[in-house]
């Protein structure tokens, strides 16, 4: 006999929408109810009454706490969009999924909204870790109440957490590194710019950068690689001054590596001789960088397929409470290297 998930697949919807099918729950429109009870006719399907009625007895509750994102910095959109996605999905198993967004440039935030989402008295977390210490306060109430926990995004050591979800990040700045070396010289001088200073100890950024260095070490390569800080909370004409000025009295630079999403940021304050002579490397597919990369701005970017960690992790957790499907520790998704000749074919969810 067929399952939801496979009558799902075969009608392009989600087992959401074949779960209000058969409990005519409605919410569906009727080209897409009479397809979907097509399938359920061909294949003879029938709801088992016993596992309906103990996914409904289940009602698990997951609390999600992600960064909450902007115009300028669309990056966690498409988490959420994953996250919303496979929150309907699970909905069949009794599992309801609660997300809550905090200011990713203020530590009160965080745990402010993380106790906000405590007081549902939550089956389990999945946390964006964006800050080292206050994460160690929030796992250890965690611990504490037997709660279990797995990050997104960002990967913290040291902590009980069921599993990981995202990139390898050092993996990914390794790939820069190598990408970078493509389009320059060996001899060449590279420079990193940071849009923000690193709030976590070993957040993907830091080990962006990690990888990244370890690339030219490894290989023996003798080049130079320095470092600039921006604050994403300068004014752009101060931004503007900081990077130029820093270009013009390194004329050796050849490349230049942004491990964030906000590549777009520094483009925008980039003279035009630097965008056509420096190699630019950054991260993710959102709108604005998209453009950067048509435009011939930016050389590569690296995708961490946002969208997929966030459908990922909700899944991956439903299956821990419903099933008792242990994750692996660490799960690393794929890591899509973006050029201008094919970034409309990537998957973009934002």
């Amino acid at each position: 006999m067929k399952t939801i998930k496979e009558i799902a697949q075969e009608a392009n919807v989600s087992e959401g929408t074949v779960d209000r099918v058969l409990h005519n729950r409605g919410g569906v429109s009727k080209k897409t109810e009479e397809k979907v009870r097509a399938i359920i006719k061909e294949y003879n399907f029938s709801v088992n009454p016993v596992a309906s009625a103990l996914a409904l007895k289940n009602k698990f509750n997951i609390a999600v706490l992600i960064p909450a994102h902007n115009k300028s910095d669309l990056f966690w959109k498409s988490p959420n969009l994953g996250i919303t996605k496979a929150a309907e999905d699970i909905k069949t198993f009794g599992t309801q999924v609660q997300t809550l967004t905090y200011n990713q440039q203020k530590p009160e935030s965080y745990i402010n909204t993380f106790h906000e989402l405590l007081k549902s008295n939550p089956s389990a977390f999945i946390i964006a870790p964006s800050f080292s210490e206050e994460t160690r306060n929030i796992v250890a109430i965690l611990d504490d109440k037997k709660i279990p926990y797995l990050f997104l995004n960002i990967e913290i050591e040291g902590f009980n957490n069921l599993s990981f979800v995202g990139q390898d990040s050092f993996t990914a700045g390794y790939i820069a590194a190598k990408l970078m070396l493509s389009k320059t010289t060996e001899s060449s001088e590279f420079l990193i710019i940071q849009s923000r200073k690193n709030i976590t100890n070993n957040n993907a950024v830091f080990k962006r950068i990690e990888g990244f260095t370890n690339y030219f070490v490894k290989n023996e390569i003798p080049c130079k690689i320095l470092t600039l800080e921006i604050e994403s909370q300068d004014s752009k004409t101060l931004r503007k001054t900081k990077i130029n000025t820093y270009l013009n009295n390194h004329p050796d630079i050849k490349g230049v590596f942004v491990p964030s999403s906000r590549i777009h940021m520094l483009v925008d304050c980039m003279a035009d001789t630097y965008l056509k002579t420096l190699e630019l490397i950054g991260f993710d597919n959102t709108p604005q960088n998209i453009e950067c990369l048509k435009n011939n701005s930016v050389s590569f970017l690296i995708s961490q397929k946002p969208f997929n960690q966030g459908y990922n992790a909700v899944k991956l957790m439903n299956d821990y409470l419903v099933k008792n499907n242990i994750p692996s520790h660490k799960i690393y998704l794929p890591i899509d290297i973006l050029i201008k000749e094919n970034v409309i074919y990537n998957e973009n969810s934002y």
